[in-house]
């Protein structure tokens, strides 16, 4: 029984098969795409749990790739980038990729980073439902739904997880790397740029809900989900 589906997006031959020998040994079912115009076909037809994609393809780049997957998708995108730029990070994480793997790498980290990302996303079986609900905003942690004024809003999985960790501390103020940690875990690699990145995208579709509640920045510090009485 295959732990999940895992499109590998990369024009490099070789790179695809060693992911694909390696995460099938693990338990994945695998699907390859060399250029982002097949991907994003594949995409549709073969409805991944993961995608990696890699940013310099044929046809169409990675970042237009993440776009289309990001119209029609929320699950879950790991960038590969070769440059290790915090400009490729940075664009990646504000086009909804939910992490970065910079080239060259080690198949133990991707496959980690996989398991991680697919452990936050499938949440549907625990018992007890994570939901946080203020006025015009509902956020469930259990089927990772994200709701304003009773509206189901397009929200990457590490968003959502952000959102729902401070509204569930509401005036609790966090540091960006408190954020790091217990939002993205001990393991990952990021700067503190990768917070203000999804702090952005969060306002963006938060902005003016409600006057009882906003995401504030609190300067030199970090951010807190703020209840105003």
């Amino acid at each position: 029984m295959s732990l999940g589906r895992i499109l590998v997006v990369d024009d490099d031959a070789n790179i695809c098969e060693l992911l694909r020998l390696y995460m099938e040994k693990e338990g994945f079912s695998v699907t390859i795409a060399n250029d982002g115009e097949t991907a994003v076909r594949v995409f549709s037809e073969v409805n991944p749990d993961i995608v990696i994609l890699d940013i310099m393809l044929p046809k169409m780049d990675g970042w237009q790739v993440c776009r289309e997957i990001r119209k029609i998708s929320d699950k879950p995108i790991i960038m590969v980038t070769a440059k290790g730029e915090t400009f490729d990070k940075v664009l990646g994480l504000e086009l909804g990729a939910d992490d970065y793997v910079v080239k060259p790498f080690d198949t133990k980290e991707i496959m980690a980073r996989v398991k991680a990302v697919l452990r936050r996303t499938v949440v549907a079986n625990e018992e007890e439902a994570k939901q946080v609900e203020y006025e015009d905003l509902s956020i469930n942690l259990t089927n990772y739904e994200m709701k304003v004024k009773g509206e189901v809003i397009s929200t990457p999985p590490k968003e959502l997880e952000l959102i729902f960790h401070l509204a569930s501390n509401p005036n609790r103020v966090f540091t960006r790397d408190q954020l790091l940690d217990e939002v993205w875990g001990f393991d990952y690699y990021g700067d503190s740029r990768t917070v203000d990145v999804h702090v952005k995208r969060l306002r963006e579709k938060l902005e003016d809900i409600s006057p009882k509640w906003a995401i504030k920045t609190v300067w030199g510090v970090g951010y807190k989900f703020e209840i105003k009485e």
